[in-house]
């Protein structure tokens, strides 16, 4: 049963990747802006999710396993990640290349901060 609900939550989050791409517009630049703004959504939004199983031990392992490791692991793109920091090395881009490996690392983690504290507020307001 867990891997029918990983399969259902990654069809789900591949296909929220793709619309994604679809609404980020790439403009005429190097730096790969869809991959980077998905990354960074999904790291707020597992900071979210991980909020709520602090405060709710109720969430089923289960639910966790449909959402953080199904859908959100079919939304984020660490393998597109990889791969277009590898091409940008590869064109002779490192600057770029570091530019988008430092932020999307480092904003990331502040990302899943702002979310997880974000609605632990909200959580702990009502």
């Amino acid at each position: 049963m867990n891997w029918l609900l990983i399969a259902c939550g990654g069809a789900i989050g591949a296909c929220l990747r793709y619309g994604a791409g679809l609404v980020v517009t790439q403009p005429l630049s190097l730096f790969p802006w869809t991959t980077w703004s998905v990354n960074l959504l999904g790291c707020f939004l597992a900071g979210v999710f991980f909020a709520l199983t602090q405060c709710y031990s109720i969430l089923l392992n289960e639910t966790r396993l449909f959402f953080m490791v199904g859908v959100l692991g079919g939304f984020t793109t660490f393998s597109s990640f990889g791969l277009e920091t590898f091409q940008l090395i590869r064109q002779g881009q490192l600057p770029i290349a570091l530019a988008y490996t430092a932020s999307s690392v480092i904003v990331g983690v502040v990302c899943l901060a702002m979310g997880f504290y974000l609605f632990q507020f909200i959580l702990n307001t009502k």
